[in-house]
């Protein structure tokens, strides 16, 4: 999947006004994903730019941990995790869409764990991607 993200070489954080035009219709479930995360005990998030070339992503945080990062895309937003074992092995227990347990069976492994990426784009995908959030804060 080619990543899109909407604010590649733009020099400065994103700003709201900015996030919303770029995620167009998909804006409300990324402030639904947000504020569903910090009710369920992500209490940190950091904007990112790793380089010019790869763009912003907002990183939310739990204990001082990642849990996701999220780059906003034109009409869509990027999730990615990285998940260890313990969380890779509920994952693959859990009731999750056929196409996410597809796309764990494929995702690359790092030495610092499986990197699993989504999209979010409609209502129906925000399920799934809250399920892996709480999955990756338990463990």
């Amino acid at each position: 999947m080619e990543i899109r993200n909407a604010f590649v070489g733009h020099p400065e954080r994103p700003t709201t006004e900015e996030v919303d035009t770029a995620l167009g219709p998909s804006a409300p479930l990324w402030y639904e994903f947000v504020e569903w995360a910090h009710a369920h005990g992500a209490e940190g998030e950091e904007w990112k730019c790793a380089s010019p070339k790869y763009g912003w992503s907002l990183r939310l945080q739990h204990k001082k941990r990642n849990i996701v990062h999220m780059a906003p895309c034109p009409g869509y937003v990027h999730v990615a995790f990285v998940l260890g074992e313990r969380a890779v092995a509920a994952a693959k227990e859990a009731r999750l869409p056929r196409h996410v347990h597809e796309e764990l069976e494929h995702a690359p492994r790092y030495p610092e764990g499986t990197g699993l990426r989504l999209t979010l784009k409609k209502h129906a995908d925000l399920a799934a991607i809250e399920k892996l959030a709480q999955i990756k804060m338990a463990n």
